[in-house]
């Protein structure tokens, strides 16, 4: 099964901001069960955005991969039904 086609991104750790390669990308706040509604996020041509549910600050980093993140591990993946 694939993953996202849009990265989402999660902000468990309650950082003020993160660091991301993607311009658009969906925010789920922090892992369920303690997500917001999954808001889908675009940067368009600036280099960064606050969420609306959670008011983290993702800003563009050209040198990240699009799943990437500083700090890492914010990328939040669907867990695969068993």
């Amino acid at each position: 099964m694939a993953g996202h086609v849009v990265p989402h991104f999660h902000n468990s750790a309650g950082v003020p901001s993160i660091a991301i390669g993607a311009r658009k990308f969906m925010c789920v706040g922090a892992l369920p069960p303690y997500d917001h509604p999954h808001v889908f996020l675009d940067m368009g041509a600036d280099d960064e955005i606050i969420c609306p549910y959670c008011s983290t600050l993702y800003k563009f980093d050209a040198k990240l991969h699009g799943t990437d993140s500083t700090p890492p591990g914010c990328l939040y993946e669907t867990p695969v039904a068993a």
